[in-house]
């Protein structure tokens, strides 16, 4: 039911800018991933917006849920959108073909809530090889989030999560659903597989994420072979449910999708966790950016910079259930939980003093976890490899019943929609695509 309000307010604030389209000095075009933002921000923004400027402006808020059709819509169609929210991989590709314009940060009297990122993030963006450009001139991160296993502790232990090899497991063939994407399984894999050279100071994380030779692509290629028999599904919306239902016992998900999984299983008496095998994984990360084609590039500043207020990033995590990249004291007060959370150390992204603090680890994950993480890169004239090499992965393992548990999924999530079973946590992407 909020996709399909989603989509009407969309399609609302769409047709009643129209009548004002030709006047783009006075609209925001805003392309931004479903289900991903406190709506109600948007009206509040317009209201912000003239209280600061003394001008009036109208958001046209349109979505899209594959980052390549986005992308697409920019490089080839020119299209004239003010603000767009890549993740971090096609922010790399937009930024070496000169796609994005770089953001000010003079927002004369009003004050600048950008600088409210958590340095961690920012750390994150200068990893981006943008061709010698700085990635924090050109983008302002708004989420992020690990990948990692979401399981069943009642059929699988805590101790077997610690590896990726648990997925190998005999034991829990059939019981397996792995994320169809091909980028954040291959950045997992290739820092897991690789463990060897980077734990002996022969490859940093970053450089064995960035590796997709010939070599390291058949690397990946036959371990996935050597355990697909046991997968039930490679999923991109669908697995958490089934792990909600029992259906599954062991999830390779992103942390956004297992957070939601076991809030919504607790609510029906089952338990689930999530890991991040100790051999690393990938961190990812959407964020602002302002297109070459923007024509209302004031505005644009206006609204990232109004997305980093700490109240609406606390906003915007309570309704989409995903990690502000704000920091600050205001969001570590907020996500405080001494009666349901145990301390972590999330000194990495909240300061020095909040080295033993209470929030959620699936959200925050401890400093140890986050020191064995590196994030995705674009993988330029080596993507079609990566992509031959999934599809022939995939390619031998569509069983029938994996047909008819994706085909029954579907008819549940669409049944609880219809009855309009309110979710409070959503993914970021439901059905995004890497």
């Amino acid at each position: 039911m909020k996709k399909i309000a989603s989509f009407l307010l969309c399609a609302f604030l769409t047709v009643s800018a129209a009548l004002s389209a030709a006047d783009r000095e006075h609209t925001l075009k805003v392309y931004n991933w479903a289900d991903y933002i406190d709506e109600d921000l948007i009206a509040e923004f317009e209201k912000w917006y003239e209280e600061q400027t003394g001008e009036k402006v109208q958001i046209v808020y349109q979505l899209f849920d594959i980052n390549e059709v986005m992308l697409s819509k920019i490089e080839k169609g020119h299209e004239d959108y003010d603000v767009v929210c890549p993740s971090d991989y096609i922010i790399e590709r937009m930024l070496r073909q000169d796609l994005l314009l770089p953001i000010d940060r003079d927002f004369g009297n009003a004050p600048d809530y950008t600088g409210n990122i958590s340095p961690f993030i920012m750390n994150m963006l200068r990893l981006i090889d943008a061709g010698g450009k700085d990635a924090n001139k050109y983008a302002v991160p708004y989420m992020w989030g690990t990948t990692g296993i979401l399981y069943n502790p009642k059929y699988v232990s805590p101790e077997e999560v610690k590896s990726w090899e648990v997925l190998r497991n005999p034991k829990y063939a059939g019981k397996i659903y792995v994320k169809d994407a091909f980028r954040d399984v291959y950045t997992a894999l290739i820092v897991y597989l690789k463990k060897d050279e980077i734990d002996s100071g022969k490859l940093t994380l970053d450089q064995a994420a960035r590796d997709a030779s010939d070599e390291s692509i058949a690397l990946v290629e036959n371990w996935l072979n050597s355990m697909k028999d046991g997968v039930q599904g490679w999923e991109a919306d669908f697995g958490k449910e089934l792990m909600t239902k029992e259906k599954g016992w062991l999830n390779l998900s992103w942390s956004g999708d297992a957070k939601w999984a076991i809030d919504e299983a607790a609510n029906i008496g089952v338990t689930l966790d999530y890991a991040v095998p100790q051999e690393g994984s990938n961190v990812w990360f959407d964020a602002w950016v302002i297109p070459k084609y923007a024509r209302n590039v004031k505005a644009a500043r206006y609204f990232i910079d109004f997305m980093c207020k700490p109240e609406n990033a606390i906003r915007n995590m309570d309704v989409i259930g995903y990690v502000s990249a704000v920091g600050g004291e205001e969001i570590l007060e907020a996500q405080l939980d001494p009666e349901n959370c145990r301390p972590v150390d999330a000194s990495y992204f909240f300061g020095p003093e909040a080295t033993a603090v209470p929030v959620d680890y699936v959200l925050y994950p401890d400093k140890s976890v986050i020191d064995r993480c590196t994030m995705m890169h674009d993988s330029a004239d080596r993507t079609e490899a990566l992509m031959a090499m999934w599809s022939r992965v995939k390619g031998d393992n569509a069983s029938t019943a994996t047909y008819v548990i994706i085909a029954l999924a579907v008819l549940a999530i669409v049944a609880f929609m219809l009855l309009g079973r309110k979710k409070s946590h959503k993914r970021k992407s439901s059905g995004k695509r890497r």
